[in-house]
């Protein structure tokens, strides 16, 4: 039975959790001082690693022989947790989120654990529990017993009452960074013997959006589509993600403020069966990458992650006139994300926006236009 990537390179030790030194750090000296907390918070965005450093941290507390912290795979102990053990128990709040789940769990607190020191309790999404759940579980958390763990996962920590977050020990798991996902990836392909370019590489990651698991997921899709080679066309024609050339060209006819070549390259855009949603998001990011070439100048080549033939196109349109033009762009666009991925007409809203954009930057250099007329007949 395959295997789906992110399952299969999934970390069972600390050294393999990336992006997320400064919680790894703090919980392998944790293990190696054996000052371990009742209660920890993991939050942050999904794929980022909260779940698998909770089942990491679980196995390491317990285990007898840790190698620099992490659990060393080897013992009686963490071959008996590596399968399903009442010892460590994962809970999914979002199908037990009631009152009475919380109750049983407050009953089997009392009993040691069977193999290991230590009997660890995992709820994912937390946030979905009730109310009268929460007051349950507030009890328990307060004041459990020296065996037990409890450690508390969720995306949304803002729905948690101050008083359950007042009784954790609280880490923030941060997005992975564009260069981990793209190490990552590298040697994951590389371990799959799939061949692969930088670029198709840098798509990848860009597309995972700081998420592990997102990132390993999509690059699933595309190995699928691709075979044994995953080239930069493969990838785009499996996300959508519109071509440089197309974004580059569509800029410049924003930028010029030509409405009816404008309309006329996105209708041919959108016939291909380019998702208007998609369209846009794809604008926004070469939008915004522009702004980062304006900003940074030369260091913005580490950044963005071109051709050096279309970085200095992107370069052409990067400058202080058309600044102004660009940000209002994002602005607009991004205000109708929304609209763009529940209307009935998507094209349409499309469309709007980038009339909007056009006669936006027309009327705004026609003030411009007005105030320097005005400053020239009445000099400050």
């Amino acid at each position: 039975m395959y295997l789906a990537l992110y399952r299969k390179y999934r970390p069972n030790t600390f050294d393999k959790v990336i992006g997320q030194q400064h919680i790894v750090k703090t919980l392998i000296n944790q293990i190696k001082t054996d000052r371990i907390s009742h209660a920890y918070l993991f939050t942050g965005s999904r794929g980022t690693g909260k779940t698998s450093t909770a089942k990491i941290f679980s196995r390491a507390i317990n285990c007898l022989h840790p190698v620099n912290g992490s659990p060393c795979c080897e013992c009686e102990v963490c071959k008996a947790l590596e399968k399903t053990n009442v010892d460590v128990l994962e809970i999914d709040a979002a199908s037990n989120n009631g009152v009475d789940e919380i109750r049983e769990l407050r009953e089997r607190v009392k009993y040691p654990p069977v193999v290991g020191k230590y009997k660890v309790y995992i709820i994912d999404e937390v946030h979905m529990l009730s109310s009268s759940a929460f007051n349950a579980l507030l009890k328990t958390l307060e004041e459990p017993p020296s065996h037990t763990v409890f450690i508390l996962a969720t995306t949304e920590v803002h729905k948690l009452p101050a008083t359950i977050l007042s009784r954790c020990l609280r880490f923030d798991f941060k997005l992975v960074s564009l260069e981990d996902l793209s190490m990552l990836l590298e040697k994951i392909l590389k371990e799959e013997n799939i061949s692969y370019d930088s670029e198709s590489i840098n798509v990848l990651a860009r597309a995972g959006e700081g998420s592990v698991r997102d990132t390993l997921s999509i690059a699933d899709r595309c190995v699928s589509f691709a075979g044994d080679k995953l080239t930069y066309q493969s990838v785009i024609d499996v996300l959508g993600i519109s071509k440089r050339d197309v974004m580059i060209n569509l800029t410049n006819l924003i930028l010029e403020k030509n409405l009816g070549k404008c309309l006329t390259e996105l209708d041919s855009v959108l016939s291909s069966g380019k998702s208007p949603l998609v369209l846009s998001n794809d604008l926004i990011a070469y939008l915004r990458d522009l702004l980062l070439i304006w900003s940074l100048k030369e260091k913005s080549r580490e950044i963005v992650v071109v051709k050096d033939d279309v970085f200095e196109k992107m370069k052409a349109q990067a400058t202080q006139e058309n600044y102004s033009k660009i940000v209002s762009s994002i602005e607009i666009l991004s205000k109708v994300e929304q609209e763009l991925r529940y209307s009935s007409k998507p094209r349409i809203v499309l469309e709007c926006a980038i009339i909007k954009i056009i006669n936006a930057s027309s009327l705004a250099e026609r003030v411009e236009r007005l105030e320097e007329k005005v400053n020239n007949i009445f000099p400050r």
